[in-house]
């Protein structure tokens, strides 16, 4: 059982590695789902908020939000792969963390199975999680996955991939604020974050072509 007031990474990935975010529409769901099912005690199903109108979508937000102690887990950082997730956690409630990825993953497997009119699971099974035990595990933990989308080659910079809490780390997006609460627990100025991480974008793409050389040997 995961720890009440712990962190942890968890991660997990689609079916036999299958493409699951394919546009800007797909990674924008993830987020909505992300940023709705940290709460509980939700008074309507996500599919229902989804279609509310903006004004009102707004004020729902602010209701929940703003909820004493609603809230299931703390989102510390996220990247979201065309493949996988990445979450940084932090379980404010007993069985938080289990709740929300169940949430989560479920939530966006009848979205993407609707979509494209397809039937059965969409993740290899259930989450990884690793906990987190150090301040300093934490920060490199951070920068391991707001990397994650340049040592795939997705992008030359971190702050080019829109599906990652990288941006609010480094000050490009105050919206992230609304996802994202990590102030509190890292204590890094922007402009100091962003040269921590961009200072380790060729050593990671270079630790990743020697795992794909071994892989191959192999």
């Amino acid at each position: 059982m995961l720890i009440t007031g712990e962190v942890y990474h968890t991660l997990n990935r689609s079916i036999v590695d299958f493409k699951i975010f394919n546009n800007i529409s797909d990674f924008s769901r993830m987020r909505e789902v992300l940023w709705y099912y940290q709460f509980e005690k939700l008074p309507i199903s996500f599919s229902k908020f989804n279609e509310l109108a903006t004004d009102k979508a707004v004020s729902f937000r602010n209701e929940i939000s703003s909820g004493v102690d609603s809230k299931l887990i703390e989102i510390i950082a996220w990247c979201l792969m065309p493949t996988h997730v990445h979450l940084v956690l932090k379980q404010l409630k007993d069985n938080g963390i289990s709740k929300f990825m169940s949430n989560i993953l479920n939530s966006y497997s009848r979205y993407f199975n609707i979509k494209h009119n397809r039937k059965g699971p969409l993740w290899e099974g259930r989450f990884k999680k690793v906990l987190v035990k150090s301040d300093e595990q934490l920060l490199h933990l951070t920068r391991y996955i707001h990397l994650n989308p340049v040592t795939a080659s997705l992008v030359n910079n971190p702050e080019d991939w829109f599906a990652s809490s990288y941006k609010g780390y480094v000050g490009l997006d105050l919206n992230e604020n609304n996802l994202c609460c990590y102030h509190n627990i890292i204590d890094i100025k922007p402009a100091t974050y962003k040269k921590f991480v961009e200072d380790r974008i060729s050593y990671q793409r270079e630790l990743e072509k020697i795992k794909h050389l071994i892989s191959e040997e192999a």
